[in-house]
């Protein structure tokens, strides 16, 4: 039997992203460096390579912002990519210049399996999430068979506006031994990417019309891209006489997205062909670069993609709602809060949610399944389904845990964490109470949960479901109540719960909505509707 097995100096749980050491026989794979101090890596024998070679899924800080620090000190250590990774490593250092990065990075094809080592094969699939990213397959040829891990990264098998999905279908049937994937999003489930994109789309056009101005804080690589791409093609901007401005760290991913455009979808480049991809200071909207000093007119709404370092308060004049910040909403993190401007979440997937990774596993069908990158409670959810538990041997490293991969053995279920809280229900007079054990509090999610002490409950089929309000929902909540009843706003509606609407026959049914939203299936609570189905307004 061969040494299979992996340490995990670094799953990503914290600020540090992911950094695993894969050995497969006698060859030793460092997947990603996405740690911002590699003292992990180095020996006391400076000679000693801590790797043979380094695979480097996507060009993302938390995968990759470790490698130039790895090059530097290790100038030998060869490091594969895909071709496009290759091209956006730079802007993991925007202290330097692109052009004087190093090239440390050497690209391999799409759909071709490559010798790396003697005996040691990687074949690189698109993973979606981002241009480049890539599921690397794994191949050992032992004595008497091949070995087969294969890493995802972070991988999306929806397509997004810049990039295709994970072709799924170009991965059954490998007989996986071993398969390490992400679990950003636990076992949550999410509407379609399309579905999200529309209600943000929504959003921002109903904070434009109302005559608002947006700004859109977003890491350099990825997000801003793919939400300049979005405020370009829909249909509710389209031709609209609108401004978007675009930071410098920001405008620097789309600079070299631009050299990519052949790697793009096909609808992509096509678009491309009749109009700039970004900047264009002719067809509406309008695509500018925001040069340092140079302050968008404030005469009429406009949109920042700003970079999420940067001080949002320069924007802000008055506090008021004559600017919205929106900020992504990230599975497993709080969002920032701003004291300065009125601010919102929103969501928009780029990872699979439970439903698409528990989709991924059962295709692929490996022996051992390693979740990495993501909270420990989320990850903790995962390795303890039981449609998982009782098919797949199921680890979530801590850093620093070496995990042994015996192949062929008989599959023992592991002991799930404890997720599930036994209580006591008692019903009084005035009131219903629901007494819970106190170590529910040690999960990390407590805190959150149980921000304001405020709760909402509400029924799902024959389950009760009980979630905590948070500062954020409690104050639009409170913001809501100062508007004129008379106003049909949502916070005026029938049918408005917790944010959400909950009238079946409307169009946002299920959708978080803000509190001056509208749709034609308003029900005033305060001016019930009559028989005839006008609202009896006694003025």
């Amino acid at each position: 039997m061969i040494n299979l097995e992996c340490l995990a100096y670094s799953v990503g749980h914290a600020d540090d992203g992911i950094c695993l050491l894969v050995r497969m026989g006698v060859h030793r794979i460092l997947l990603d460096c996405g740690i911002t101090n590699i003292s992990l890596l180095t020996n006391d024998v400076k000679q000693q390579l801590p790797a043979d070679i380094v695979l480097c899924s996507h060009a993302h800080s938390d995968n990759a912002q470790g490698l130039l620090a790895l090059h530097r000190t290790f100038p030998n250590l060869p490091i594969y990519a895909s071709e496009a990774t290759t091209k956006l490593l730079p802007l993991n250092w925007p202290e330097i210049a692109i052009s004087e990065v190093p090239d440390l990075c050497q690209p391999l094809p799409w759909n071709s399996q490559v010798e790396l080592r003697s005996g040691l094969t990687a074949e690189l699939f698109p993973a979606g999430h981002l241009p480049g990213a890539t599921a690397f397959l794994l191949t050992y040829n032992g004595k008497n068979r091949s070995y087969k891990l294969l890493y995802t990264g972070d991988f999306f098998l929806s397509k997004s506006r810049l990039v295709e999905g994970l072709p799924i279908a170009d991965l059954r049937g490998l007989k996986l031994d071993v398969l390490i994937i992400e679990g950003s999003y636990g076992t949550a489930h999410y509407p379609h990417r399309r579905q999200l994109e529309n209600n943000f789309a929504q959003r921002v056009y109903q904070a434009i019309t109302s005559g608002s101005s947006v700004i859109l804080p977003t890491p350099p690589l990825g997000l801003g891209q793919e939400l300049l791409m979005l405020l370009r093609s829909h249909h509710y901007f389209t031709g609209c006489d609108l401004d978007i401005w675009v930071e410098e760290k920001v405008a620097r991913g789309c600079d070299l997205y631009l050299e990519l455009l052949s790697q793009f979808p096909t609808s992509v480049q096509n678009f491309a062909q009749h109009q700039p991809l970004f900047w264009d200071e002719k067809v509406k909207p309008r695509v500018l670069r925001r040069s340092p000093g140079l302050f968008p007119s404030t005469e009429k709404p406009y949109i920042i993609i700003a970079d999420q370092d940067t001080d949002l308060s320069q924007y802000i004049i008055n506090k008021d709602n004559s600017v919205i910040v929106l900020l992504p909403e990230l599975p497993g993190k709080t969002s920032q809060k701003l004291d300065f401007a009125h601010s919102e979440t929103y969501l928009l997937t780029d990872h699979c949610d439970g439903l698409g990774t528990t989709q991924l596993i059962h295709n692929l069908r490996p022996q051992h399944v390693i979740f990495v990158n993501g909270c420990p409670s989320y990850l903790a959810d995962l390795t303890n389904l039981e449609e998982l538990r009782n098919r797949y041997k199921l680890h979530s490293p801590a850093n620093g845990t070496l995990v042994e991969l015996p192949i062929g053995e008989t599959l023992i279920a592991p002991t799930p964490q404890e997720t599930n809280y036994e209580g006591e229900l008692n019903e009084l007079g005035t009131e219903v109470i629901i007494s819970l054990p106190p170590n529910i509090t040690n999960d990390s999610r407590w805190k959150t949960f149980s921000d304001t002490g405020l709760l909402e409950v509400r029924w799902q089929g024959e389950e009760l479901v009980v979630r905590g309000i948070s500062q954020r929902e409690l104050l639009c909540q409170t913001t809501g109540h100062l508007i004129s009843p008379k106003l049909d706003y949502c916070c005026n509606c029938l049918h408005y719960r917790g944010q959400r609407c909950s009238n079946t026959v409307s169009a946002l049914y299920g959708f978080k909505v803000t509190f001056d939203g509208y749709c034609p299936m308003f029900e005033s609570v305060h001016f019930p509707f009559t028989s005839t189905g006008e609202t009896d307004k006694n003025d």
